[in-house]
């Protein structure tokens, strides 16, 4: 049995009803109910970025789930995706190179933040014209073409697989490239914590990436804020030393036991009950795609756990769809005007699934609505997303912005991808993709 030192710490902690004169401020005192297991870092409960006692016990054991090397993360895999972004920035300056990561457009908001705090250049990346904008599938052949063609040596190619969609890359094809030019490969598996666990693991880590974070909470029985940052053993030597200094840069230097419990918990969950439940609710997932297809949903992406439905092709908008399952206390992941996104796990069962397919065969089929959604645009670059950033800003209508140049973009999570990148011109093409998707406001430089 694998054993949950930080759990079982925490469980000790509260059966000898100790005077708490230590943080937090509620001392223990249930509220919400979960007040007696929130502690701080009290004598023999380790630091989560100085771990050398039960953390650390613990980030091994998920480090054997995973087989590389793993660290915790209390918040989310924003945390990580900024310490990824920083080591391969050191990776770089180590071989006396300027740091450039190319990325597909659809990166997280996170990345442009951390663009933002670490001052890389960013060479953007665009998969199919017909994508939406929170697709961007880029082939192992385009990475190739990408990195040769640079005008200054790629540093690190980032990729988000799955993305919101449950579009997979190949992450095996994309690793070969990487390796064959020197450069670094960073995923975004946000989604695909539970890759690793299905009968043949899809997991980044296990087909080529050096750098890849997951959001726990996102797919495994973990609470909001858990995550992973996994490093390859190819790279252990020069960034292991690196990862909880990479972290802290970022992290707040409260991070919540609740989740760290949470992540423990879940380590003895995934070793022992794990992988033979989602074995056995593949099969319910795989049936339940087929039947919606049945039934003239168009079921996108290539992700097990997802369901992307192309509301248009069944007659509505992906929001009303949303709110016609709403009705029926089925709440979606996230809906736009084209798509709805289900996110499935094991632990709603074949009740979930069948309350799913009720829900959704209670919809009537309508004409297809025809409309498609714009083009991804692509921007004139003046400034970097650091000057951007920086610079003093204003809040104007969209469709008085024409010529502007994009400041911080605050977009909503979800889906967190942004239309127009901090520093990019608004053109026209610009205006209309933001004006499809509802955003009537945005930041531009002063």
């Amino acid at each position: 049995m694998m054993d949950t030192p930080i759990c079982d710490f925490v469980q000790n902690y509260i059966q000898k009803q100790n005077l708490r004169l230590h943080m937090p401020g509620h001392k223990g005192v249930p509220v919400l109910g979960a007040e007696p297991w929130d502690i701080t870092e009290i004598e023999g409960a380790d630091s989560l970025f100085e771990a050398s006692g039960i953390i650390r016990e613990s980030e091994q054991n998920a480090s054997v789930l995973f087989g590389c090397k793993t660290f915790y993360s209390t918040e989310g895999s924003s945390l990580c995706i900024r310490a990824m972004l920083y080591l391969a920035l050191l990776n770089a300056k180590s071989q006396g190179r300027k740091p450039v990561v190319a990325a597909g457009r659809n990166a997280h908001k996170t990345f442009l933040s951390a663009a933002a705090l670490l001052d890389f250049d960013i060479l953007w990346l665009y998969g199919d014209p017909k994508d939406a904008y929170l697709s961007c599938r880029i082939t192992p052949e385009q990475a190739e073409q990408a990195i040769r063609q640079a005008k200054e040596k790629v540093t690190a190619l980032y990729i988000t697989s799955p993305d919101y969609l449950g579009n997979m890359a190949d992450i095996a094809g994309l690793s070969e490239v990487c390796r064959k030019y020197g450069v670094l490969l960073l995923v975004d598996n946000a989604h695909g914590a539970y890759l690793r666990f299905l009968p043949v693991s899809c997991h980044p880590m296990d087909l080529g990436a050096d750098l890849c974070c997951d959001s726990a909470h996102k797919t495994l029985p973990v609470l909001t804020g858990g995550a992973y940052l996994h490093i390859s053993d190819a790279h252990l030597a020069e960034l292991e030393p690196l990862a909880k200094q990479a972290m802290l840069l970022f992290a707040s230097t409260s991070p919540s036991y609740l989740i760290l419990q949470s992540l423990d918990a879940a380590n003895r969950y995934l070793a022992e009950a794990y992988a033979p439940k989602i074995e056995a609710f593949m099969p319910q997932v795989l049936q339940l795609k087929e039947q919606l297809g049945k039934q003239g949903f168009d079921c996108i992406g290539d992700e097990l756990l997802k369901i992307s439905i192309d509301a248009k092709a069944y007659g509505y908008t992906g929001n009303a769809l949303k709110d016609l399952l709403a009705e029926k206390n089925v709440i979606c992941e996230f809906s736009d005007p084209d798509f709805l996104v289900l996110m499935l796990t094991p632990e709603i069962g074949s009740k979930g699934v069948k309350t799913i397919l009720d829900a959704l065969s209670s919809v009537p089929r309508r004409q297809p609505i025809a409309q498609k959604p714009p083009r991804i645009p692509m921007p004139e670059t003046v400034l970097s997303v650091r000057e951007s950033v920086m610079r003093l800003q204003t809040c104007i209508p969209v469709k008085a912005a024409a010529g502007r140049i994009a400041a911080m973009q605050h977009v909503g999570c979800p889906p967190a991808i942004s239309v127009v990148v901090c520093g990019e011109r608004i053109d026209e093409n610009v205006q209309n993709c933001l004006a499809y998707y509802g955003i009537t406001e945005c930041f531009v430089v002063k």
